[in-house]
């Protein structure tokens, strides 16, 4: 149960300090961080929790991220449906913290925004429903082959959570205007339980192509960094 805790309290986190930085901190008055912040602070939880919790749990905070690794035979199964729970379970609690602190400003309005993912009318720059998968399947491709590759044996091991903290951020940066970045099925869930309406309708999106993407990147990352027998 200890690698089933970590997971929890490592989407917690990734939840509470990448959407909180986005809901409380990237536009405000004057000294906003902006979408440059925000796309840094997701790195920072990922960075922050794969030192504090991966030799607990591998530090997956990401269902996309769990049955990818699974694919790659780097979680076992029967460990695979726990790891997706727990991060549903921290993603919205973390979410859950969040709307607490955020409503506690006076003119809260969580219609205004609450770092939904979305499409169409819903994404941030007003992307469609054809550049929002792209953007999500192949985001979550390339994370999964940097995944794959820092934390494979033969890599430097020390220096594998900067190398996804960092892509994370990297990803956010490019993706921001587009679906405002999930990548992450349990990131998503998390804040749009407490928007409802059309944030619940588009999450299948945010499920189905962070997956699809993941299992892609997995397939590439064997085909090109398996070793031969």
């Amino acid at each position: 149960m200890k690698h089933l805790g970590a997971e929890f309290f490592g989407t917690f986190w990734l939840v509470l300090g990448g959407c909180g930085s986005a809901v409380l901190a990237a536009s405000f008055p004057d000294v906003g961080i902006g979408l440059l912040g925000v796309s840094i602070a997701f790195g920072l939880t990922v960075v922050t929790m794969a030192y504090a919790i991966g030799h607990i749990s591998g530090c997956h905070l990401n269902p996309a991220v769990s049955i990818g690794l699974w694919a790659a035979g780097r979680l076992p199964g029967e460990k695979l449906l726990g790891y997706v729970l727990f991060q549903l379970l921290g993603a919205i609690v973390g979410g859950g913290v969040l709307f607490v602190i955020a409503s506690g400003k006076p003119d809260f309005n969580i219609a205004n925004g609450f770092a939904i993912n979305g499409y169409g009318e819903h994404s941030p720059g007003g992307y469609s429903m054809i550049a929002a998968p792209v953007a999500e399947v192949v985001m979550t491709m390339m994370f999964l082959m940097v995944i794959l590759g820092a934390t494979d044996r033969r890599a430097p091991q020390e220096f594998a959570p900067l190398a996804i903290g960092l892509c994370l951020t990297l990803i956010h940066l490019i993706t921001i205007p587009v679906t405002n970045t999930s990548v992450n099925p349990a990131r998503s869930t998390g804040v749009a339980v407490y928007v409802g309406g059309w944030a619940m309708m588009q999450l299948w999106l945010f499920w189905v192509a962070p997956v699809a993407g993941a299992l892609l990147g997995s397939s590439i990352y064997k085909s090109i960094g398996g070793q031969k027998s």
